[in-house]
């Protein structure tokens, strides 16, 4: 059996750490998927525990020269996030002061040069502030290009200290020993302002990306702020303010109006209005009564009532969708097989390239000085930071826009699989329409619909409810059914009290060897046919324009159902939809789709992410329908927490937004190296501006990538899809 375990990971600077540690984690035994992100610092490994343990994973990663560490146990998603959102903060403060510090060092460094450039105190004084300036803000950078070299592999971190190591050692040769160079024609000038600006730029450069990343992550951080600190609790007769921690499952929790819902529970007492857009994208706030769910982090609009905590800690809502987005924002898109293919030869590459420059310019004369700038500038420029990082950001902020608007997609795999369908799937009940059927007539009397009822009452079908709350609503006492079995697709047999009872389809009915004729859901008593109930499942509001979003986005849509092709018709008919697929079984349905999927089409199923599973997993990629507390989380690549399917529209539009953007981050990512490495090797690009334009680099493609969650979609580059759409009122 497969297990999965999160590791962070220290150290990594750049697209070619990330590809040293995924390589690492890819040969190690045992091991069947690794996914390492550079932006979150974090790999995601899907190992066999037989086979491997995670202290064996932390080694192979050590192993690459990077630190590595199991997350801190004891700890809920949300708690882990929190702590995360702390050290990036911090990290981020400390670059700034360290960036601040080395322009400062390096602005008195250049003034000195200029002004006193051969005097041998001030070679001196600077010497001793570049290596305060090495030590203190690149400190990382050379401990960081120790470990890569002495474990075999080369990073950014090794470009940066070849570069700056040179500059200051050339200038500390000539410091010592000023005479050798006059003697043989050479300028005794120093570049201890290059080694600290360059230093400078690149310091500054991961405080800007750093500052860039937490953006990257603004969902997030508004996921974890929404749980409320405290709790009002009903205890010992009296209530009390205690932590969120201090609840324990069945406490009963007092709320007021404006306030935030502290942990998922049920109504017991009392009625509201309860905002959940932050958490579902759902901007009209939503009534809860006696019986309903709430979900921790929402917020309490108009009124008072009392609710029984149910879930708490990993098990909420809340804590499970910041779970799953960060399982998203650290997985990995396929296009990231490219950037890892490159950057495991890159930085080799590199370093050949900046000797080739050295020898190129001593053959043409230029002397020493100037081949050793050109090759410098050819280490410093040619950073791979900024190809590390045009996937990974883009998949982060599409995933946090995504739950802005209800969306939760589980990673880059998903975001880039979804753009490519051509074909969407979707089921009926719950689906396309409301979800909520109801019994419009019947030919039972109450004799009979009592034991029917009594049949439906085990039943979790749309159909099943809908035929318990009619009989209740004309005061019919349902009692339990002493034994049940259920068809799936067909119907349910069961015994109430003395009484054999059946309901379901003709099909059904037939089998059981009872005559029966007729629509809608049908019921045999002690194996005779007693009549019928029709009901009715209203289409949602928004399927009709949704769906018309889909049809001009260039997708074919179909209808697949278990309902008879009368019904499935009418649906269609109402909503919008050309082709219908009824009468289908859920075996059947995962049958159909694999038929669609052999004529060359690529098919996204959407369903309610339980009765579908076997269909969601069949298809490319599929959508698991819900919303509130009931969201089937885990069934689909991308769960809809929304209700209605206006989200599947907006999930094609970011999906085809998002793979524009990393395509644009990959080609100026690639583009940058191929115009800048010549330009430095010809000696058009010093290494203090090659190191503020490989710092500008990062930050470029972070910056593109935020678009996805500045600009609308069509802005974005899909423009027959909004993600603006509002839901239309009911």
């Amino acid at each position: 059996m497969t297990e999965s375990v999160t590791i962070k990971v220290d150290g990594m600077v750049c697209a070619a750490c990330q590809a040293h540690v995924q390589h690492a984690l890819d040969e190690t035994p045992g091991v069947s998927k690794a996914a390492v992100n550079l932006l979150t610092g974090q790999a995601v490994v899907a190992f066999d525990p037989q086979a491997v343990t995670p202290e064996k994973l932390i080694e192979s990663i050590r192993g690459t020269g990077y630190d590595a560490s199991l997350p801190p146990t004891g700890l809920t998603a949300i708690e882990e996030q929190a702590e995360r959102e702390r050290e990036q903060v911090a990290e981020a403060r400390e670059l700034t002061q360290k960036a601040a510090v080395s322009f400062a060092a390096g602005a008195v460094a250049m003034g000195a040069s200029m002004t006193y450039m051969h005097s041998l105190p001030v070679q001196w004084a600077l010497a001793a502030l570049t290596l305060f300036v090495m030590s203190w803000a690149g400190g990382r950078i050379y401990s960081g290009a120790w470990k890569s070299v002495r474990h075999g592999s080369a990073d950014m971190n090794a470009l940066v200290a070849l570069g700056t190591g040179a500059a200051f050692l050339y200038s500390l040769a000539v410091t010592v020993a000023p005479h050798f160079f006059h003697s043989r024609g050479i300028a005794a000038d120093v570049y201890y302002e290059a080694a600290v600006l360059i230093l400078a730029f690149v310091v500054a450069g991961r405080a800007m990306e750093a500052r860039a990343k937490r953006q990257t992550t603004s969902a997030l951080r508004k996921l974890i702020h929404l749980q409320p600190a405290t709790a009002r609790v009903i205890r010992g007769g009296s209530e009390a303010e205690v932590p969120v921690a201090s609840v324990q499952q069945g406490d009963t929790i007092v709320m007021r109006p404006g306030e935030k819902i502290p942990v998922d529970g049920e109504v017991i007492d009392g009625t509201s209005y309860i905002d959940e857009s932050m958490l579902t994208g759902e901007p009209a706030p939503v009534r809860k009564e006696h019986g309903d769910t709430v979900i921790g982090g929402a917020i309490n609009t108009t009124g008072s009532f009392r609710y029984r905590a149910t879930a708490l800690g990993e098990a909420s809502v809340l804590s499970r969708i910041v779970n799953l987005m960060r399982q998203a924002q650290g997985s990995r898109a396929p296009i990231e097989r490219l950037a890892d293919k490159i950057s495991g030869v890159f930085v080799p590459v590199v370093v050949m390239l900046a000797l080739v420059t050295f020898a190129g310019w001593m053959l043409a004369g230029g002397g020493v000085v100037r081949a050793a700038t050109a090759a410098v500038a050819v280490l410093i420029i040619a950073c791979p930071c900024a190809m590390g990082l045009a996937v990974p950001t883009a998949v982060m902020v599409a995933s946090g826009r995504g739950a802005e608007m209800g969306l939760l997609i589980k990673g880059g795999e998903a975001l880039e699989k979804l753009r490519s369908v051509d074909t969407v799937v979707l089921d009926k009940t719950g689906t396309v329409t409301e979800g909520r059927p109801r019994v419009t007539a019947t030919t039972l009397d109450d004799t009979a619909l009592r034991p029917a009822a009594a049949a439906e009452r085990r039943s979790e079908h749309p159909l099943a409810r809908a035929v318990v709350e009619f009989a209740e609503s004309r005061g019919i006492q349902v009692p339990e059914p002493q034994d049940f079995r259920s068809v799936t697709g067909k119907g349910v047999w069961a015994r109430v009290g003395d009484i054999n009872v059946l309901v379901g389809n003709e099909t059904f009915l037939r089998e059981q060897n009872v005559e029966a004729g007729g629509t809608g859901i049908l019921v045999a008593i002690d194996g005779k046919f007693a009549g019928s109930l029709q009901v009715t499942d209203p289409v949602r509001q928004d399927s009709a324009g949704a769906i018309k979003d889909l049809r001009r986005a260039g997708l074919d849509i179909i209808l697949l159902t278990g309902d008879v092709q009368e019904n499935a018709v009418l649906v269609a008919r109402e909503a919008g939809i050309r082709h219908v697929i009824a009468g289908v079984l859920p075996d059947g349905k995962v049958a159909e789709i694999r038929k669609l999927q052999e004529q060359g089409r690529r098919v996204a199923m959407v369903g309610d992410g339980i009765n579908d599973a076997p269909a969601l997993a069949q298809a490319d990629i599929g959508i698991a329908m819900g919303s509130g507390a009931d969201i089937a989380i885990e069934a689909g690549d991308v769960t809809l927490l929304r209700s209605g399917l206006s989200g599947v529209a907006q999930a094609v539009a970011l999906s085809r937004a998002t793979w524009n953007v990393m395509r644009q981050n990959l080609v100026w990512a690639l583009g940058y190296n191929v115009l800048a490495i010549p330009a430095a090797a010809f000696g058009f690009l010093s290494p203090v501006i090659a190191s503020a334009a490989m710092a500008m680099s990062s930050v470029s493609v972070v910056g593109n990538s935020l678009r996805l969650k500045r600009a609308g979609l069509k802005r974005a580059g899909l423009k027959t899809i909004s993600a603006e759409r509002k839901p239309q009122a009911r």
